[in-house]
């Protein structure tokens, strides 16, 4: 993006600030009440394979996933919602103890790093879709900002968990194809 385009890209949001503050339709509506339903899901299952995962940057990665893109998106979202006078999903979740060290849970019940970083994995896809779909759905310029910034920290998460999945062995290695 050169410097003119992030300029005319600001300059939009200022002038949409000030004179275009519609409520959000229904379909912004239901996006953001799917995202803060599905995020109150996604941090559960996070804080559960947070505490199967043994290695410690694994676990940085999930506490990452929990505290700077799934509860940032949830209250970005809840408050975007009641200030258009949505309702806000009364569905919740146990919150679980993050454990440092690993837990005592039998081999055979106990999930290794290589399966959390593909689940996690997973998740973050999904909901990388999903935050892609709900942004070409929106017309509101907050909330399109909202998703493009949340879209943008959830891809480099990713790759950054796919550098580390590759770095423990953790991704199967691909024979290459030659013609």
């Amino acid at each position: 993006m050169t410097i003119l385009d992030k300029v005319s890209s600001e300059t939009r949001g200022i002038f949409n600030m000030f004179f275009d503050k519609e409520p959000l339709n229904y379909l912004e509506a239901a996006g953001l009440y799917g995202i803060i339903a599905q995020g109150r899901y996604n941090v559960a299952a996070l804080e559960v394979l947070y505490n199967h995962a043994q290695d410690h940057d694994l676990k940085a990665l999930i506490k990452e996933a929990i505290d700077r893109q799934s509860k940032v998106i949830i209250e970005h979202s809840e408050d975007l919602l009641q200030e258009s006078g949505g309702r806000i999903p009364t569905l919740s979740f146990s919150q679980r103890t993050l454990h440092k060290d690993s837990l005592n849970i039998p081999t055979d019940a106990h999930l290794t790093d290589s399966e959390v970083a593909i689940a996690v994995g997973t998740m973050g896809k999904a909901a990388q879709m999903a935050l892609l779909a709900a942004l070409h759905q929106s017309y509101q310029v907050e909330v399109a900002l909202m998703y493009r910034r949340m879209l943008d920290a959830g891809l480099e998460w990713d790759y950054r968990l796919l550098q580390l999945m590759l770095q423990r062995g953790w991704l199967p290695r691909l024979a290459k194809i030659e013609h």
